[in-house]
């Protein structure tokens, strides 16, 4: 079974095509600035060599048919024709309470999409641009969304509710959602099968660190809680989102900056964070490269990240009542050393011991960093997004009786 991955963003499209059969990816890469003069295609061979292809996209649709004309072509095709494509799997972000699981789209879902565009209108109509364009491209092909917010659906409501008169949530559906959970789903699914331990009896917490990120506290195989909430605002400090933030604060803000409600929606997802602290980067390495200069901003950014990390690792730690395993995945958590020693500091109280000689220099490996007598077992363990919603899309088929 041949399986394409998309993820569409705003002004993006990613893609994977994977064989499911032998588990090896085909082909990947992904359009930029989609709508723009400027937009390219990049793709990555299988030797690993990058290839950039300069070509005006004017929308999702067009640039979905051009993924599949690269899939299909001479040059950098890995398929005869678009028949060879089994099936369509789609990152959607935003699944509100309609959706706890990945889904055979119909008429039917699209439509309860559409109403959950309202909690993620940045992501989910893009989401829907992808879904459109394969049905006007490959209108037989099956398509399955697979969510970010399903995995965290097992929370129990004491943990998603939020304290506000309770007509807003059942009038708005206003309450903790969270996001990142295929990636959740993955990496603490992989690191028992790395350790030998069972998945269902396990205490671990998952820290998908970078541009965004989020982290989860998984008990006996559920999400019983996770740092972001109805959007992917809350939580953690993150590249250009503000995270975790007084309520109170933001009326004086709208007031002093003379701001709408759309004004502060950009302000605290593409304006605060580190990037608007620092005045900067919103990219973790060069944080880190300011550090190294001296630059007094960069190391308190730098301080801010790694302690709000920090307090929800202990929050969780309470959570759980202890830590099996903790799992650093994402951008920062798979490749920034600097970021990991300073979250794993001065944690012996609860029973991690930390190697700071064996983190040196890891960068997107599946490895284990703590030491043989640790109570916590930490590891990296490289995040999968893709491979899990090929693997979904696979296992609804089967449900659904279209795949044998």
């Amino acid at each position: 079974m041949k399986t394409l991955v998309l993820n569409c963003g705003s002004s993006s499209i990613k893609y994977q095509l994977f064989d499911m059969t032998s588990g090896k990816v085909m082909a990947k890469g992904g359009i930029e600035k989609v709508g723009l003069d400027d937009s390219f295609l990049k793709l990555t061979k299988e030797d690993d060599r990058k290839v950039e292809i300069k070509k005006r996209i004017p929308n999702h649709e067009a640039g979905i048919s051009y993924i599949l004309s690269i899939l299909t072509g001479k040059e950098h095709g890995c398929i005869r024709s678009f028949d060879e494509i089994d099936a369509v799997g789609h990152r959607v972000v935003h699944g509100g309470e309609k959706f706890s699981s990945s889904v055979l789209i119909t008429q039917e879902v699209i439509s309860k999409l559409i109403e959950c565009s309202e909690f993620a209108p940045l992501h989910n109509p893009a989401n829907l641009e992808g879904i459109n364009g394969i049905l006007k491209v490959l209108p037989d092909t099956p398509q399955v969304a697979v969510f970010d917010t399903a995995f965290h659906q097992t929370m129990p409501d004491y943990a998603y509710f939020y304290a506000l008169p309770y007509h807003i949530y059942e009038k708005y559906g206003v309450r903790r959602y969270g996001f990142h959970g295929t990636s959740h789903r993955y990496v603490s699914h992989r690191a028992c099968e790395i350790l030998g331990v069972p998945y269902e009896s396990q205490r671990i917490i998952t820290a998908h660190v970078g541009n965004g990120g989020s982290i989860t506290a998984i008990k006996n195989g559920q999400s019983v809680d996770t740092s972001m909430g109805m959007t992917p605002t809350e939580g953690l400090i993150m590249g250009t989102r503000c995270g975790d933030i007084d309520a109170g604060s933001l009326p004086y803000i709208m007031r002093k900056e003379n701001m709408n409600a759309t004004d502060l929606t950009v302000f605290l997802n593409k304006k605060s964070g580190v990037a608007g602290f620092t005045e900067l980067s919103s990219d973790m390495r060069d944080i880190e490269n300011a550090i190294l200069a001296g630059n007094k901003r960069a190391i308190q950014v730098f301080n801010m990240y790694v302690y709000r990390i920090r307090k929800y690792v202990g929050a969780y730690a309470a959570v759980l009542n202890g830590v099996d395993i903790l799992v650093f995945t994402g951008g920062v958590g798979e490749n920034q050393s600097i970021a990991r020693t300073a979250i794993c500091k001065d944690m012996e109280y609860m029973g991690l011991i930390f190697d700071e000689e064996k983190n040196e220099g890891v960068r997107g490996q599946e490895i284990v960093l703590s030491k043989p007598e640790s109570k916590v077992t930490v590891m990296v363990v490289p995040t999968d997004e893709e491979y899990m919603i090929a693997y979904d899309t696979q296992e609804i088929l089967k449900k659904n009786g279209t795949l044998n």
